[in-house]
């Protein structure tokens, strides 16, 4: 597997080898003593996960920035079928990469994972018609502790790739007023 380091530090992009033949296809999605080795090598807390969730959404769909603040989570996300452009935003107050985002295309072609860390807000777009998501979390959630930035926030000023006007949950479209 390697490890890709993105424009922030902290965040992390990772391409798992695929092994195929006519028959189809086998890939090591994680491992932890690679990922310890991955972490350890920048001098990063390594992670530990407690919670994986698989989610799917139709395109354009758009989830997001959700955080928690008291149960921060960091979250190794990949996607099994569709694409999705994925989103970690920086909000730790004393950070000195304060607002600033990383977005890559994730999907099944891909292979690609991102790690977004503790501490950052974390959202995706559904480029495909679908897409199946599947992220590995090292807090439980907590509905009582979670908050949600508006993905259109002018501070982040994110480039999301839109096909179309985003498909948004109450909170969502909420979020994008405020």
């Amino acid at each position: 597997m390697k490890c890709i380091e993105t424009e922030l530090a902290e965040v992390l992009v990772f391409e798992p080898q695929r092994f195929g033949d006519e028959r189809g296809f086998f890939m090591e999605t994680f491992r932890q003593s690679y990922f310890d080795a991955c972490f350890t090598e920048r001098g990063f807390s390594l992670p530990i996960f407690v919670q994986e969730n698989h989610s799917r959404s139709q395109q354009n769909v758009l989830r997001g920035l959700h955080f928690q603040r008291l149960q921060p989570q960091g979250k190794l996300v990949r996607v099994c079928t569709g694409s999705i452009f994925d989103v970690a935003v920086d909000i730790r107050a004393n950070s000195p990469t304060y607002g600033q985002w990383v977005g890559r295309v994730l999907s099944a072609d891909n292979r690609l994972q991102m790690w977004t860390p503790p501490g950052f807000a974390h959202g995706f777009y559904v480029l495909s018609e679908f897409a199946d998501v599947i992220y590995r979390c090292t807090d439980y959630y907590a509905p009582q502790d979670e908050y949600v930035l508006g993905w259109n926030n002018t501070d982040f000023s994110i480039d999301w790739p839109l096909i179309a006007e985003p498909l948004l949950s109450d909170r969502d479209a909420m979020a994008a007023r405020t």
